[in-house]
């Protein structure tokens, strides 16, 4: 904690930020992703129960929260450096008005954008996902984990950023992005939700900035 509040960074201080964003990132996305994983564990059954190799719903697991421990490198370096430039309260929140106003605009530009969208698509139709992306065995279940954890960042690492305006081990930030992640991805109404997001990130970030 002494080098989030501006004190050196060193591999021990590192190390731990990592595990924090790690775990982080764990607990609030893979509630949202259960119904791939699901999908994987019954088709993994019924390949077994046909003689064929089994996709083991572990693995995919493995493959999945590899591509979200690789955005919380990202994010404990991002950390590291803004806790080292003194731009971090002791809650770990920007310190800037115009920074933390920045970072909300980027969220919600990011919510209302083509990209957004077609990340999003793959993450709320999950058996369309394991119809077209198939592998069979452990290297395969760690690739599908791998595509699913992609576009799960693509749709969601510009929402994980607003910890940083919200104060990183902000818990009611966290569990309301978890709803929000969860939310889009399951709600028929979700496409809908993640458009009215991105319109009050923008209206939040424009108030922070010139207010």
């Amino acid at each position: 904690m002494g080098a989030m509040a501006g004190s050196p960074w060193t591999a021990g201080s590192l190390a731990g930020t990592m595990a924090m964003w790690t775990v982080m990132m764990a607990a609030m996305m893979v509630p949202a992703s259960l119904p791939v994983m699901r999908i994987v564990l019954h088709g993994s059954r019924a390949a077994t129960s046909r003689g064929e190799p089994s996709t083991p719903v572990a693995a995919f697991t493995v493959g999945y929260l590899l591509v979200w421990a690789a955005f919380s490198a990202f994010a404990t370096l991002l950390q590291a450096w803004l806790g080292s430039a003194m731009a971090l309260s002791g809650d770990m929140a920007l310190t800037g008005a115009r920074a933390r106003g920045a970072v909300l605009l980027l969220a919600g530009v990011w919510q209302l954008t083509p990209w957004k969208h077609a990340c999003l698509s793959h993450c709320r139709v999950p058996l369309s996902f394991a119809l077209h992306r198939w592998r069979s065995g452990l290297a395969g279940a760690l690739r599908m984990g791998a595509d699913h954890g992609l576009s799960c960042v693509g749709c969601c690492w510009a929402l994980m950023l607003v910890l940083f305006a919200t104060g990183v081990m902000n818990l009611y930030a966290v569990v309301a992005l978890t709803v929000l992640v969860i939310a889009e991805r399951t709600f028929a109404s979700g496409r809908a939700i993640g458009f009215v997001t991105g319109l009050a990130l923008v209206a939040w970030g424009l108030v922070t900035l010139f207010t």
